[in-house]
């Protein structure tokens, strides 16, 4: 079955670096597209980077300059390096994966497109 599982979350102080893993298992992982997700208690989904199978990336104006998201099929692994974190952060952060056809015109960004989810990982940043 499908499973996405994060790693990495945790407390750091403004401007420091956290990296986030994601471990997929139960699907062709190298066909779909990858998105980390944050949410913040009571806010809406925010969809912060996301990569595609051919590797191009994509990133939310909040977080570009700031985080990269890099995959690794052999690993079958994705990663969100986090530099110079702000108290904005703040928020659990999700994976997830999508094959959808209609991405590259809903938007590589929107949450409601991804239909596999890992369980996230809170990031603290204070």
């Amino acid at each position: 079955h499908v499973q996405l599982v994060e790693s990495g979350g945790g407390l750091v102080q403004p401007g420091g670096s956290l990296s986030l893993a994601c471990a997929a298992s139960g699907f062709p992982f190298t066909n779909y597209f990858i998105c980390w997700v944050r949410q913040t208690p009571g806010g809406e989904r925010e969809g912060v980077a996301a990569i595609e199978s051919d590797f191009s990336t994509y990133y939310s104006d909040s977080v570009k300059g700031r985080f990269t998201i890099s995959r690794d099929n052999n690993k079958s692994t994705f990663y969100l390096q986090m530099n110079n974190l702000q108290p904005e952060d703040t928020a659990m952060y999700y994976c997830a994966a999508s094959h959808s056809p209609l991405l590259p015109m809903k938007g590589y960004l929107a949450p409601k497109e991804y239909n596999y989810w890992g369980q996230g990982t809170q990031v603290t940043v204070s």
